[in-house]
């Protein structure tokens, strides 16, 4: 590194070698000495490259931005403290008190309190919409409306949204689109290719993929709205773990290997579990019974991804017997890991909405979501087979 002159309580300063690391270096400073004032000036202003303190950035989280750049086709996106940083980042960096914004009506369940609580205390108003209905986000628009926040798949309940409808809606009224595109990621669905104004990750989930890391991810098409994004995640401390973009990125490595038998055994077990007595229904996007099967083949190029749904009958009894039955799947709320995670809107995700709000969208107390994993397909058809005997047992 240029500057790494020694100090007087750091006597022997970085070693001299004519070979370089194959890996990326771990950077854990939090400053980054300059030679001159005129030099920090440089890089404040951008007519030099460098770092100067770790909230505004370093060089691990700029590699990993820069890898998901390359995913997702953007330039110039950050990494923040976690995908709820993320999504905050891009709504409280370029909205303001007085100002509008539409959900999706089944946004994951921070999102939705993020929505419906912490916004509204900041002033900014908000509406909530059916995202797999354009019609139902353009009755919601207002005069002073300025931005759509959507999952491209809805978290728990594995919806496809009318993304062409929702993108041509906002580019005829001026609104800034902002996609979570967690659950497709940029193998399933690219949203800045496809009218996007904001892609949002939790970086946590499928891209990391080991459950060992907090990290988000935003890009803006503008750069002048990415630099409102980028001063408010600085402002308030949303600075990613130069650790945690270590791993991440060294997980990129093996994004792809990943998301293809993570989905081949998702689509296997959505096959097995509508053959199981007891399961009322199951929802995955390539399924030709779900929902929006049409849409979800056209929009995701027949990519259905890793996440699987299914609903058992029976009330909180029936679910717990099927936790614990479901021995070899760790019960826990998280998504995107190597092994199989199974999780229970009503008890975690979703747990502040009411049992009538939750009903509503379709997750009642039978509700469960599962995040294949890389585990023998066999296996794991097996054990959700003995877990739902067990539930239908209670």
């Amino acid at each position: 590194m240029r500057n790494s002159k020694e100090t007087l309580i750091r006597p022997v300063g970085a070693p001299e070698s004519v070979s370089r690391p194959i890996v990326t270096p771990l950077s854990t400073a939090v400053a980054f000495a300059s030679s001159t004032p005129d030099e920090l000036d440089a890089q404040y202003e951008g007519r030099e490259q460098g770092f100067t303190y770790a909230r505004e950035g370093h060089p691990n989280a700029t590699v990993l931005a820069q890898r998901i750049d390359a995913l997702e086709g953007g330039t110039g996106g950050i990494v923040t403290s976690s995908g709820m940083s993320a999504v905050f980042a891009a709504l409280a960096g370029t909205l303001s008190a007085g100002d509008h914004v539409i959900g999706g009506d089944q946004l994951y369940g921070r999102s939705l309190r993020l929505m419906n609580e912490d916004l509204p205390r900041f002033g900014i108003e908000t509406s909530l919409a059916d995202p797999t209905d354009a019609a139902a986000f353009a009755k919601a628009i207002q005069p002073n409306t300025k931005a759509v926040l959507i999952e491209v798949v809805s978290n728990p309940t594995l919806r496809v949204a009318d993304m062409e409808g929702i993108a041509a809606l906002c580019g005829a009224r001026g609104l800034t689109l902002m996609v979570d595109n967690t659950f497709t990621t940029p193998r399933g669905y690219l949203p800045l290719e496809n009218g996007a104004d904001i892609v949002i990750h939790s970086v946590t989930k499928l891209l990391a993929g080991h459950s060992d890391v907090t990290l988000g991810y935003v890009a803006a098409k503008d750069p002048a709205i990415q630099k409102k994004i980028y001063d408010f995640a600085v402002t308030t401390g949303m600075t990613a773990s130069p650790f945690d973009c270590w791993l991440a990125e060294r997980g990129l490595a093996t994004f792809d290997l990943r998301f293809e038998r993570a989905q081949s055994n998702a689509k296997a077990l959505a096959d097995h579990l509508a053959a199981l007595p007891g399961v009322k229904r199951v929802l995955y996007p390539t399924r030709a019974d779900h929902p929006d099967n049409a849409r979800a083949e056209a929009l995701l190029n027949g990519q259905g991804c890793n996440m699987v749904s299914f609903e058992i009958a029976g009330g909180r009894a029936a679910a717990n017997a099927l936790a614990r039955a479901a021995e070899g799947i760790a019960f826990a709320p998280t998504l995107g890991d190597v092994g199989t995670t199974l999780s229970h809107a009503a008890s975690s995700s979703h747990r502040a909405l009411t049992p009538e709000a939750r009903e509503a969208l379709g997750m009642s107390e039978g509700f469960f979501r599962v995040s294949v994993g890389l585990e023998d397909s066999a296996a794991l058809n097996q054990i959700f087979t003995q877990a739902v005997q067990a539930a239908a047992a209670v």
